[in-house]
C-alpha cells in the first residue's frame, strides 16, 4: 500500500481513459499512486516517471518493481522541467507514441509530514527543498534576503495582504535571533497575525516553498517544452494546489486553444487563423468530491485542468 494518497485519482483515470497504447509521462512520480492506477487500468501502457526526490524514486523502484521488470515503468531522476526533454527523447528511442503528460504539482503528503524536510509548521528544521540536494533552503531565504526581497516573494508568491508588515517584523526579529526551525517561524507569525480560515503562516510557507524550489518558473518551463514538442492527440493533465499555478495553467491552455493570434486591435485576421494547438478538455477545473476530501483533506485545494493536442505538424 502506498504511503501517499494520490489526489483526484478517479478524475485522472477518466481523463486518460482512452490512452490504451503508447506512453504517459508522469512528471511528478512521487510515491507512484497515479502511475500504479494507470498501469493497472491500461495493460498495454508504458509510463515514464520523473522525480527529483530520491526517497520517492527508491520507494517506487521497490513497490512497482514488477512494472519495471517488464519495462512498463521507466524512472528518471531530476526536476521535471529539465527531465521532460530526456523523457521525450527516451520515448522516441523506444518508438513509443506520447499518449499523455501528467503533472501533479505540489508537495506530497509524505514530504509535508516528514519533520526532517522542514515543510510543516511543527518541523524542527526550516528547509523546504523538494530536492534534498538543492542549494537553497528556506532558512537562507528568511534570514538573508533583504526586506525588499522578502516583500516581493510574500506579495507575489504568497499573495499576502500584509506583506510589508510581515517582512518588517521578520527582519526586526532576525536581528535578535535567526530563524532556524519551521516551528519557530510559524509560532512567531502566529503571535503577530490573526488566525482566520487558515493558519496565519500558511501563505508565508507557500511563498518560501515556491522561492526555494523555483516552482512557478519550473511549471512555465514544462509548459513551454510541451508546446514545442507534443502533438498527435496527446493529453496534458496538470493538478495544481494554489491559485498562482492554476492561473498559469489556465491561461496557457487558453493560449494554446486560440486559432487566431492577431493583436486585439487588428480588425481583420492576418495570421491565417490556424494556430490552435488543440482543445481544452476541462472548461472548469476538476475538483475533489466531498467523499475524497473526507478521506484526504489536503485534496480540497486540488484543481485538475486538461488539454488535448490535435496538431500533426
Amino acid at each position: 500500500m502506498s504511503p501517499h494518497i494520490p489526489v483526484l485519482k478517479n478524475e485522472v483515470l477518466e481523463i486518460f481513459s482512452q490512452c490504451d497504447l503508447g506512453v504517459i509521462i508522469d512528471c511528478t512520480l512521487g510515491f507512484g499512486g497515479h502511475t500504479q492506477a494507470l498501469l493497472e487500468q491500461h495493460k498495454n501502457l508504458t509510463i515514464i516517471g520523473i522525480d527529483q526526490d530520491e526517497n520517492a524514486r527508491a520507494y517506487c523502484a521497490n513497490h512497482l518493481k514488477e512494472y519495471i521488470q517488464n519495462q512498463r515503468l521507466l524512472i528518471l531522476e531530476g526536476n521535471f522541467s529539465q527531465a521532460i526533454t530526456q523523457a521525450l527523447t527516451l520515448a522516441n528511442q523506444k518508438q513509443l507514441n506520447i499518449a499523455g503528460i501528467l503533472a501533479d504539482i505540489g508537495v506530497s503528503s509524505l514530504q509535508l509530514d516528514d519533520l526532517n524536510r522542514g515543510f510543516g509548521f511543527h518541523s524542527p528544521h526550516l528547509d523546504m527543498r523538494m530536492n534534498p540536494n538543492g542549494l537553497l533552503k528556506a532558512s537562507e531565504v528568511i534570514n538573508t534576503y533583504s526586506k525588499t526581497e522578502l516583500e516581493r516573494i510574500f506579495k507575489d508568491y504568497g499573495e499576502i495582504k500584509e506583506y510589508k508588515k510581515m517582512a518588517s517584523l521578520i527582519c526586526e526579529e532576525r536581528k535578535r535571533e535567526s530563524f532556524v526551525s519551521a516551528i519557530q517561524l510559524s509560532s512567531f507569525v502566529e503571535k503577530h497575525f490573526k488566525k482566520q480560515k487558515i493558519h496565519p503562516a500558511t501563505l508565508l510557507f507557500q511563498a518560501l516553498r515556491i522561492e526555494v524550489n523555483n516552482e512557478l518558473e519550473v511549471l512555465q518551463t514544462l509548459l513551454q517544452t510541451l508546446q514545442k514538442n507534443i502533438k498527435n492527440n496527446a493529453i496534458c493533465a496538470i493538478i495544481s494546489f494554489h491559485s498562482l499555478e492554476d492561473r498559469i495553467v489556465k491561461n496557457t491552455f487558453k493560449e494554446w486553444e486560440k486559432s487566431c493570434i492577431c493583436p486585439a486591435h487588428i480588425m481583420r485576421c492576418e495570421c491565417g487563423n490556424n494556430h490552435s494547438l488543440g482543445k481544452i478538455l476541462t472548461k472548469k477545473p476538476l475538483e475533489a468530491t466531498k467523499q475524497e476530501i473526507q478521506l484526504n483533506p489536503r485534496s480540497r485545494s486540488a484543481k485538475l485542468r486538461a488539454f488535448q493536442f490535435i496538431r500533426s505538424k
